[in-house]
């Protein structure tokens, strides 16, 4: 089997072609968690399988099948739909620079930012649309969260304390989702993003009986208002070098609570990506790098 190895600001998956490699849509669980391990497989945060534009959606150019490092499914990752964007164009998939990308039966509108006369791929904008704050859809159990008396409604996004670990802190929270569930914590200025005990705090929130399909978690350290350092534990996956939606959840939810403006720079990890919530719009654009790593041939 031929794959690309790609990633977005270090947040790396496998992408495969489907249609060339003859997948079905069969369960393909055991198959991702193989070729995710890091030590007897290819390695990464998942893998991704880009199919044909499904019958009957002639205003769609790709579909986007998104898979966990655990062989979970997920619905949507922001880094990487953007690799999708510029893996189907450097790869001769389509010349178009303007694409349409379904995935879990939702439809994103990208943007390349191409050299003038070159087949590269330096930037990709994605409109990600409109981030999902009422609870049920999120979903969030609004009945198991720990801290009924802290519950506040910002600009109709929910805003409760959550989580106390075992030094006693509660972590103000809000849920926000973009295609799939977030939880984003605003740490308090005295916590230190770098040694906080993500491989500890991030479970809790990812199992916690509030999430009836897991969370992916958002540490955030506010710099100022233009700019913001985040951590992130994604479910199925756990710490990762960058999460898109995870940005475009960060970018929602403090432009909502008003501790910063509507476009922000986030520094994860891996790199920086740029987000802007347009209030008018309701929409979130993310922009970010998308990067080859390698191609390769693995035996089945």
């Amino acid at each position: 089997m031929r794959f690309t190895k790609m990633h977005g600001c270090g947040n790396d998956y496998i992408y495969i072609d489907a249609k060339k490699e003859g997948f079905s849509r069969e369960d393909k669980g055991e198959l991702v968690r193989r070729l995710s391990d890091r030590h007897f497989g290819i390695g990464g945060d998942g893998v991704i399988f880009i199919q044909p534009a499904p019958e009957g959606m002639p205003d769609v150019d790709f579909e986007m099948e998104m898979y966990n490092a655990d062989g979970s499914r997920s619905e949507m990752c922001g880094n990487g739909i953007r690799c999708v964007g510029a893996y189907v164009y450097v790869k001769g998939l389509t010349d178009k620079k303007e694409l349409t990308v379904i995935s879990a039966g939702a439809k994103k509108y990208l943007t390349l930012h191409v050299p003038e006369g070159k087949k590269t791929v330096d930037l990709v904008t994605v409109d990600m649309g409109a981030p999902i704050l009422d609870l049920p859809e999120i979903p969030v159990d609004p009945d198991n969260l720990p801290d009924p008396e802290s519950v506040k409604q910002m600009n109709g996004m929910t805003v409760t304390d959550f989580c106390q670990d075992d030094g006693g802190v509660k972590y103000r929270t809000s849920f926000v989702s973009m295609g799939n569930p977030h939880a984003v914590v605003v740490l308090p200025d005295d916590i230190d993003l770098e040694a906080f005990p993500l491989e500890k705090t991030g479970p809790r929130f990812e199992n916690h009986p509030a999430f009836p399909k897991r969370t992916n978690t958002e540490f955030v350290h506010i710099d100022n208002r233009n700019e913001v350092h985040m951590r992130v534990w994604e479910r199925g996956t756990g710490e990762t070098l960058a999460c898109g939606t995870g940005c475009c959840a960060i970018t929602t939810a403090c432009a909502l609570r008003g501790i910063t403006g509507d476009e922000i720079t986030l520094h994860v990890r891996g790199g920086e990506l740029s987000c802007r919530y347009d209030r008018e719009a309701n929409k979130v654009f993310m922009t970010g790098p998308a990067e080859f790593v390698f191609d390769g041939e693995i035996a089945l």
